[in-house]
């Protein structure tokens, strides 16, 4: 650990790039491509166990011919591939440069104004025509800024609104609706216009799969929103679908989808897909297994209050007064470990920090330099 350590020790910072965004700057942003490698990320809310060596091996292959080729024009090939995996209608997908492509598309072809819960996924609420078409919902710190649906739709319904948005398993506290409790919400948001649903996380939270994809079409205003990027630990790939029963909402987005909106080497791995689902299944619930007991290792720590999850991450609040910003360079700095510091949320304070899991013995290290800075 010492070269890492005196290394980043000695690196600027660069902290103005925590105030540029509400996500967590890079590592290669923060200390060099070179250093980054020498550091454990738990920012990095992704799948450590897929795809598997194989599929890479696969895909550094092909690469040569890859990214040398067009993509392909034709989204339905893709959209097969996934919609395999998933047991859906193809025609009811639509495949994005990432679920943040997809929420432009939301935000900017379906809403006029829409509730979110806050603290929440930035690019609901930046990406916007006008920040005020978004109305906040305020989550109570003190209440662990858990989510009441009754009493969120009563609050949607009160300002006159008929969009609203869910993510289930929240982010950033993990909070994890059961498909029972989601799919009594749907019948009592009849009258809403638009459910959007982001489900990003929602592969993480059990076995079988609590989604709602098995129900989705009989809510004709329900949109399902997830990110390839955790489940399928492909971030660098760019990948994220959206999934409704309601064809004329999917259309109203496809009008505005770019040509080649996903790139050959995200074609090719989507491709993989059918062919390696038992192998992701494993690999999920693995994760499964690292993340509880990555939760009751972080528990037993003094100082901090762990939050309970559905995700493959989880968030603490630190109770000994030091802020996230300053648990967050100490890590770094003395450790060679990288955490996200949700100061830069909407609606959160100053003294949460999120952790994903990297499996268990990159977790291992974590629990370690916690118990050293919190003894």
């Amino acid at each position: 650990m010492e070269p890492v350590r005196s290394k980043i020790a000695h690196e600027e910072h660069r902290k103005h790039l925590f105030y540029e965004t509400s996500h967590s700057p890079s590592l290669a942003d923060l200390v060099g491509y070179d250093k980054a490698k020498e550091i454990i990320d738990f920012c990095f809310i992704a799948n450590p166990y897929y795809p598997t060596p194989e599929m890479l091996d696969d895909l550094k292959e092909n690469f040569p011919n890859l990214i040398k080729s067009y993509p392909s024009s034709n989204p339905i090939t893709s959209q097969k591939h996934l919609a395999h995996v998933l047991h859906v209608n193809p025609d009811h997908l639509i495949i994005g440069n990432g679920a943040t492509e997809l929420i432009v598309l939301i935000n900017t072809t379906l809403i006029d104004r829409f509730a979110v819960p806050v603290p929440t996924f930035g690019e609901y609420i930046e990406k916007l025509r006008d920040q005020r078409d978004a109305e906040l919902y305020m989550l109570r710190p003190e209440a662990n800024y858990r989510l009441h649906l009754p009493d969120y739709l009563a609050w949607v319904r009160g300002r006159g609104l008929k969009a609203l948005l869910v993510i289930n398993p929240g982010n950033p506290t993990g909070q994890l609706f059961s498909r029972d409790e989601m799919i009594d919400f749907m019948h009592r948001a009849k009258d809403m216009e638009l459910v959007i649903v982001d489900e990003s996380f929602i592969d993480f939270a059990g076995d079988p799969v609590p989604s709602l994809l098995e129900v989705a079409d009989r809510f004709s205003n329900l949109l399902l929103v997830r990110s390839m990027s955790k489940h399928c630990g492909v971030p660098g790939l760019r990948l994220g679908y959206a999934y409704s029963g309601n064809l004329f909402v999917l259309n109203r987005m496809r009008q505005f989808i770019p040509t080649w909106n996903v790139n050959t080497l995200a074609q090719y791995f989507l491709s993989l897909l059918p062919s390696t689902d038992e192998a992701y299944h494993e690999a999920r619930i693995r994760l499964i297994g690292d993340v509880r007991r990555l939760y009751i290792e972080l528990r037993a720590i003094p100082g901090i209050d762990v939050y309970p999850t559905g995700a493959n991450f989880m968030l603490f609040k630190i109770k000994t007064g030091m802020t996230a910003a300053k648990l967050q360079e100490r890590l770094l700095k003395e450790h060679g470990l990288y955490v996200r510091d949700c100061s830069n949320k909407v609606g959160m304070d100053d003294f949460h920090i999120r952790v994903a899991s990297q499996g268990a013995e990159k977790d291992f290290r974590l629990v370690e330099a916690l118990h050293i800075l919190f003894p």
